[in-house]
């Protein structure tokens, strides 16, 4: 599976989704209805519809909610595959015009998720704790306050950190300078290097740069070497040999900045079906379709357990809960299954897993912030409908 370095002029022709909206974080408001009511079916939309749902045993309220989902646009934004699995067997697979099972899709901020799954994978082989301070050279000085950080402050976004994750103007935050700016060449040393404000654990504050620090610590586990093609290729090896090569995941591709960091954050391209058998990963307890064990039931016990900063967030992962604050939440506590968890991405990318329904869903697409409330609105009624 190739998967290449993302130079930065290759990252710049992106910049302009993001200055219609936050590259990282779920505009967070609470979910209150959708109807799911029929809509008018585009007629370019109907036939690829029409095969989806044709022959798929599902619940009325779930078929309508799914119309209206891909149909309409105005409300919903574009919905580019939606791929839906009950028991590990699909009931629904659409795949917008120009858009194949194959494609490959931009994850945003669910890579967040996918790198928490490979922490797991290193926890388990013990070459990393959740209870020790984090790997981190700079931070381990002598009267140095991020000494204290722990892969666990770090993986529930409460690691102190001044992180500026949306700032307005969107171009001076530091995920818009560590991905397109002044911090592109080494996006680990920009995040690492931000001083501490608040006590690791006291305050949840949703970061993409810690997912790159996460990601720096991933590279620095599997190799001692600064040399970038070399951390690259490690990870690469660790990811192919773990997690993609058991897992089946045949389009995966990983990015990487020019320090040989994986861009952890933000930036991996998967299939709609990829991204299913990472949730599905999760929904099994950490055990592959094949039965093959890749993470511990323990380390998904911790990714869906309530962080102590926010319930609605976990180990690197949103969880179906009241959050700390309303902002704080991605989900819809008041409608969905207790045990649902979801990673989330900005414009809309959703792995939506719940283990007592048996439920994986995908949903990939181009949705804005104004469409983005009606979008999880109706994200929510079909997964509550099936």
């Amino acid at each position: 599976m190739k998967r290449n370095f993302t130079p930065l002029a290759s990252r710049r022709k992106i910049l302009g989704s993001l200055l219609v909206a936050p590259i990282a974080v779920p505009i967070l408001h609470a979910c209150s209805g959708g109807d799911g009511r029929d809509t008018d079916i585009p007629p370019a939309l109907a036939p690829a519809l029409a095969r989806a749902l044709g022959s798929a045993q599902l619940p009325g309220a779930a078929r309508h909610a799914i119309e209206n989902l891909i149909g309409n646009q105005d409300a919903h934004g574009e919905t580019r595959a939606l791929y839906i699995l009950r028991g590990g067997s699909p009931i629904t697979e659409y795949y917008a015009d120009g858009f194949l099972a194959t494609s490959r899709l931009i994850s945003w901020s669910m890579a967040k998720s996918i790198t928490a799954i490979l922490i797991g994978i290193l926890v388990g082989d013990g070459r990393l704790s959740l209870d020790e301070s984090a790997p981190i050279p700079a931070w381990q000085r002598a009267g140095d306050p991020r000494g204290g950080i722990k892969l666990r402050h770090l993986l529930h976004m409460a690691s102190g950190l001044e992180h500026v994750e949306v700032g307005d103007p969107i171009w001076s935050s530091d995920t818009v300078a560590m991905l397109f700016g002044d911090g592109a060449a080494n996006m680990a040393a920009m995040a690492e290097a931000k001083p501490a404000v608040a006590a690791p654990g006291e305050n949840f504050l949703y970061s993409s740069a810690t997912s790159v620090i996460l990601a720096d610590i991933i590279a620095r586990s599997l190799t001692d070497s600064a040399v970038p093609a070399i951390r690259r290729q490690a990870v690469r090896n660790f990811i192919d040999g773990r997690l993609a090569g058991p897992l089946g995941l045949e389009r995966l591709q990983v990015e990487f900045d020019p320090a040989g960091t994986m861009i952890g954050g933000s930036i991996m391209h998967a299939s709609a079906r990829d991204f299913a058998r990472l949730g599905e990963l999760l929904r099994l307890g950490g055990v592959a379709p094949s039965g093959t064990r890749i993470l511990a039931q323990s380390w998904v016990d911790f990714m869906r357990t309530p962080s102590p900063a926010n319930p609605a967030y976990g180990g690197h992962i949103w969880l179906n809960r009241a959050p700390s604050a309303p902002r704080y939440g991605a989900l819809w506590p008041d409608r969905g299954a207790a045990d649902l968890f979801a990673f989330v991405g900005h414009q809309g990318q959703y792995v939506v897993v719940s283990p007592a329904q048996g439920l994986t869903m995908v949903r990939l697409g181009i949705t804005s912030d104004a469409q983005m409330d009606a979008l999880r609105q109706t994200m929510g009624l079909i997964s509550a409908s099936l």
